[in-house]
């Protein structure tokens, strides 16, 4: 965790300049061994002043997401190392003072060497507000002037995993009172539940973090449940947001007065007692992935054994040696299958579609310690290095993903860009596989790349499907017997254990509560499966619900969700301030501005491979095949709309 910043006379050292140090100069050759050297050299040039150290030979020469050494050669980085060497001598002798400001054209110079490409200016804004270079947490947002108007608006906030705890944090910023409730036992929403084995995240660890609490202490770059679950424990403990969490406590609904402008929300503790909670606001903080699903298989309760979903993993029971049977093969069972193949006695992986993969060979690396170090002492670095992370999943995604009119083989590819992306997945998978050709028609999929949830892979999955004990099932299931999950042609595949890795009720937002609006209109059942909300956040009828990773802002091209996250609070956050300040009762989006986005929303997802009427079995879509979770919008364009509400936008009362 970051340090606290230390006092410098009458100043404070900006938090991302680094702790000063003592390192010998052996301690530093060793440390530069680890660490990304165009990160490295961005460093350099705080701790100098001179930026001559990237105007020279010395440069990357390429980008690719997860690659940071800038294709540099072995050679160049070898050289790098001992520039820096010098430079951090001299750094280090002179006392490791705080670097001097840089001034904004030299910083998109660095942006655009770093990246090998240039950064188009409307991006540039959005990333030094990410960077936070000059040590200050713009997204916070002040609290309302009359703490007697701020005290008499309460918020209940709904979930307290990473933007629920968020919610938290900048509410009591602003000095709001709040309550969150949430169901489990712990922090961390997905990240408490989801402790099957292998579990980990899928976006580097230096950016899957909160721009205000930036982390040093990850041992690996995609860490696992454990380490991200004492993360967000660790970020609220020091804010002080246990105070506020009514834990085991689950939300049953929520009835909005319009006489009092108040929410009266129902609420079940872990003893079964029910009572209500009074708010001025609600703020949904819920997610996407939260309900599992279980499919309807016809037996599945016959089944003798132990049976359970990924999500609800029975840690009490030794998987050693016995038979299992795992349904579903998507993000979770793409996970768990590495993890247990080789203590179980056979595995057996049911699953309907294959899923495209691309390479990431530090998927299961351990940090090293050189790179701790850096990110701990030397200037900026790890602010440059969640540059480097953030850069190349910032809507280049959406270049893979849309679909050109005129390109001749839309079954294959929707474009250019998509069809090169479909050839280096294909090799990556055909690379791994040999020459069996059986199981090759297995694991490459028939539909274009990135239209379904893209997985990554350092070959532990095609390594496990390999092996003599282990069975990938593409025929559909018929029914389960006591000791038998059997397929449509008949075969029994006899298992001890059944692990459901099914996925989750994604399309049913809000699922199980029960959001009664003005004039009681019930949420879901205005919905259906069409859910919306203006910007994701707020619906029309429903005054003063704000909603995070609501409708629409799931991500399937890039980005963090925390990154989405810090852009939604913010816009709540001013939300509230303006309902607080201008004494207003009410806020709720104009329908006209609800259904033009919607609208819009629309017809920018139809123009994206994720709506291809050929990709089945996918999450994202409804029982119509249409989308309506899935965010189309680039990320800059998403952060340029939410960082002031349109008052316009509103009705207010």
């Amino acid at each position: 965790m970051p340090a606290a910043p230390e006092t410098q006379g009458d100043t404070v050292r900006n938090p991302h300049a680094g702790l000063p140090f003592t390192t010998s100069d052996e301690e530093i050759a060793d440390a530069l061994l680890d660490v990304s050297i165009p990160t490295l050299m961005l460093s350099l040039v705080h701790m100098s002043g001179d930026p001559g150290v990237i105007r020279g030979r010395l440069r990357p020469a390429g980008l690719f997401l997860n690659e940071v050494q800038g294709y540099m050669s072995e050679e160049d980085r070898a050289e790098a190392r001992a520039i820096a060497l010098d430079v951090i001598r001299d750094y280090r002798d002179r006392g490791c003072p705080e670097p001097e400001p840089v001034s904004p054209e030299l910083l998109k110079e660095m942006m655009e060497w770093l990246v090998v490409e240039p950064v188009p200016d409307e991006y540039v804004p959005m990333v030094l507000e990410e960077m936070e270079l000059d040590g200050v947490d713009s997204r916070t947002v002040a609290g309302p002037s009359d703490p007697a108007a701020r005290d008499a608006f309460p918020v209940v906030v709904i979930g307290c995993g990473e933007s629920g705890l968020l919610a938290g944090i900048r509410l009591q910023e602003a000095g709001i009172p709040f309550t969150i409730v949430e169901k489990n036992a712990g922090v961390g929403g997905t990240w408490w539940e989801n402790s099957y084995p292998g579990a980990r995240v899928d976006v580097g660890n230096h950016f899957y973090c909160y721009s205000f609490e930036p982390s040093d202490h990850w041992t690996e770059y995609f860490a696992q449940q454990p380490e991200l679950q004492a993360y967000f424990q660790d970020v609220m403990t020091r804010h002080g947001i246990d105070r506020h969490v009514r834990w085991e406590t689950e939300v049953l609904g929520a009835t909005w007065d319009d006489d009092d402008a108040t929410w009266s929300v129902r609420v079940r503790g872990a003893d079964g007692s029910e009572e209500t909670l009074r708010a001025r606001a609600v703020i949904s903080a819920v997610g996407q992935l939260n309900r599992p699903h279980l499919p309807d298989i016809p037996g599945a309760d016959t089944f003798a054994g132990p049976s359970f979903h990924s999500a609800r993993w029975d840690h009490d029971l030794d998987l050693t040696g016995l038979r299992v049977a795992m349904v579903g093969a998507g993000a979770s069972g793409f996970q768990i299958a590495p993890a247990i193949a080789e203590r179980v006695a056979h595995l057996t992986v049911f699953q309907r579609t294959p899923q495209w993969m691309f390479p990431n060979p530090d998927y299961h690396e351990p940090v090293g310690p050189g790179v701790r170090w850096a990110l701990r002492h030397l200037p900026f670095y790890g602010r440059w290095y969640r540059f480097l992370l953030f850069w190349p999943g910032c809507d280049k995604g959406l270049e893979a993903a849309r679909i050109d009119p005129d390109y001749p083989d839309g079954e294959r590819a929707v474009s250019d860009a998509n069809d090169f992306a479909r050839q280096m997945f294909t090799e990556w998978i055909t690379s791994q596989v040999g020459d069996d050709a059986e199981l090759l028609a297995k694991v490459v999929p028939d539909y274009p790349a990135t239209g379904k949830r893209t997985l990554q892979d350092n070959g532990s999955w095609l390594r496990t499907l390999t092996r003599d004990d282990v069975d990938l099932v593409r025929t559909p299931i018929d029914h389960v017997e006591p000791d038998a999950v059997v397929t449509v042609d008949g075969e029994r595949h006899g298992c001890d254990v059944i692990v459901w890795a099914t996925g989750f009720r994604a399309k049913d937002l809000l699922f199980p509560m029960e959001i009664v609006g003005r004039d009681g209109t019930d949420l879901r059942d205005m919905w259906g499966q069409r859910p919306a909300a203006y910007l994701g956040i707020t619906v029309p009828g429903f005054p003063n619900l704000f909603c995070m990773y609501g409708p629409g802002t799931n991500l399937a091209h890039g980005g963090s969700l925390i990154f989405h996250s810090e852009c939604q609070m913010r816009y709540i956050s001013k939300c509230l301030q303006h309902l607080i300040d201008d004494g207003r009762r009410t806020m709720e989006p104009r329908r006209e501005v609800y259904e033009d986005w919607h609208e819009r929303s629309q017809a920018e997802l139809r123009t994206l491979v994720w709506t291809l009427p050929s990709i089945e079995h996918s999450f994202y879509k409804n029982d119509d095949g249409e989308i309506h979770t899935l965010s189309p919008w680039r990320l800059v364009d998403y952060w340029t709309w939410t960082r002031e509400p349109d008052l316009a936008d509103y009705e207010l009362t």
